[in-house]
């Protein structure tokens, strides 16, 4: 047994500088370097030495002794996971279920993210406003196949002004239970029922919180299914479009061909204007690191006046990684999305749809984020987009966040 093992094995207990009365081992004596980081992994139960009454710390060990170590240390719950991965056939032998090692710990986890962001308009809507959103992630198993996920939200405006500031705002304080649903399989199709968000690949048609059912069969080729109510369309509404209470149904085809990402997906939605869209798109890489996207809609809404195709692309480079420091990314994206292209979606740019004579939007976005410590990660974006068909608006938005995850 090796000096590294032993004292990885002991720092996973706890083991402090404090000897331990007993010493059960005749060949470790008080005065040696692992007195107590042995005595501790004995008292624990997690080491048990050979019959002759010696711990054999020169001798070389097999997979499975280690196994068995790895397996009283997780007992005792010892944070073991990249052990208990590389040992995990031995420990199947000994009737210990690595992927069940949650069970030894709470049945709820409970995560979070707080978002500090600016966002400045200037344009026709010249507007400023500061937020911090902080939400919590509530993560429970119900059994083997199904869990529940809950999200807590709430949102403090800090700085604002023009159309959409909100600060000082009354309903500051308020935390919504956003997010409410179970997740499952029933055969070989997974299940998500209740309150969530549908943000459908790039969102560019819908991303909004509905109350609803999806159902997926499939892996490298899945079909999903989506039956949908609005909940909570978020601030952009407008007569035209997506409201609380509006019915929406999908259906999406996305497959996974050799290193291309693609898909097709149906909305139907029972709007005021009862839209129809058909979304294609494409994520292909293009030389390591660099992935181009692009997608084409297709809408047929009634009373929508103006054209019924849209298309979206762009470049991304690379990404920041909350886990890794220093990562980063940048990219790019060109809209021309007319009115009947996409029933709401959430964009940090400023896209005031109802304006008079906006058939949509077309415009540019760029970005860049970077990792500055683990699970804090900044992103800074512009927007320069203007209304289709001659609508008079045209808005430059710079938009900047921090984000820490926990």
């Amino acid at each position: 047994m090796k000096k590294s093992l032993v004292l990885a094995m002991a720092m996973a207990l706890g083991v402090t500088a404090s000897a331990y009365a007993a010493n059960p081992f005749s060949d470790v004596p008080a005065g040696h370097w692992a007195y107590d980081a042995v005595n501790k992994l004995a008292a624990e139960g997690v080491v048990t030495g050979y019959p002759d009454g010696t711990f054999g710390g020169d001798k070389l060990m097999t997979r499975y002794e280690m196994a068995q170590i790895v397996a009283k240390a997780m007992a005792n719950g010892a944070n073991v996971d990249k052990l208990a991965a590389e040992f995990a056939d031995e420990l199947d032998s000994l009737g210990v279920r690595v992927a069940n090692l949650e069970k030894k710990a709470d049945n709820v986890k409970i995560t979070g993210q707080i978002r500090a962001s600016y966002r400045d308009v200037d344009g026709d809507a010249k507007s400023h406003e500061g937020r911090l959103r902080t939400r919590l992630f509530v993560n429970g198993a119900i059994n083997e196949d199904w869990t529940y996920t809950g999200r807590f939200e709430n949102s403090q405006y800090y700085d604002g002004d023009g159309t959409d500031g909100k600060k000082g705002e009354a309903g500051d304080d308020e935390v919504k239970l956003n997010w409410a649903y179970v997740t499952g399989k029933v055969g070989g199709v997974a299940v998500t029922a209740g309150r969530q968000d549908f943000k459908l690949h790039t969102g560019n048609v819908v991303d909004a919180t509905f109350d609803g059912v999806s159902a997926a069969y499939g892996k490298d080729v899945k079909l999903t299914g989506y039956v949908a109510k609005a909940a909570d369309t978020g601030k952009w509404d407008n007569d035209d479009k997506l409201e609380e209470g509006d019915r929406m149904y999908a259906v999406d085809l996305s497959a996974k061909l050799g290193v291309v990402d693609s898909y097709v997906t149906y909305y139907k939605a029972d709007t005021l204007n009862d839209n129809e869209i058909w979304n294609v798109g494409v994520a292909v890489p293009v030389v390591k690191d660099l992935t181009l996207k692009a997608e084409y809609m297709h809408g047929d809404a009634d009373a929508t006046d103006g054209d019924n195709n849209g298309w979206v692309a762009g470049l991304a480079y690379k990404g920041a990684k909350a886990s890794k420091v220093g990562s980063w990314g940048i990219y790019a994206n060109y809209y021309d999305q007319p009115e009947a292209t996409y029933l709401e979606q959430t964009m940090d740019g400023y896209t005031p749809l109802s304006f008079n004579g906006t058939d949509g939007f077309e415009g540019y976005e760029v970005g860049a984020n970077v990792t500055l410590a683990k699970n804090i990660v900044a992103a800074v974006k512009y927007y320069d987009l203007e209304g289709r068909e001659g609508a008079d608006y045209d808005e430059e938005t710079l938009w900047s966040e921090v984000v820490f995850t926990f």
